[in-house]
């Protein structure tokens, strides 16, 4: 399993677990129903958001804007040819 597909497996489930198991395990009253469609909603709404986020990381449309000085310096660290 790829160091990518860990994280969403992991967080599938969790989230998985929370709105598909638990609102089976409500106790019977009058407002059974409102409380199981809460732990759904908040299950896949939870779940929805954290894909977003996590997905906008993996490639970002706005990366950090650095002046010349900063790209020769951080060239020159990390040991990069630099061409003028």
């Amino acid at each position: 399993m790829g160091a990518d597909v860990a994280p969403l497996v992991g967080f599938t489930l969790f989230w998985g677990l929370i709105g598909g198991a638990l609102p089976f395990a409500v106790p019977k009253s009058p407002n059974r129903g409102i409380i199981q469609v809460a732990l759904i909603m908040t299950a896949a709404c939870c779940w929805l958001f954290w894909l977003c986020a996590y997905m906008a990381q993996m490639n970002p449309l706005i990366g950090p804007r650095l002046d010349r000085n900063h790209l020769l310096i951080i060239a020159r660290e990390w040991g990069n040819q630099i061409k003028d």
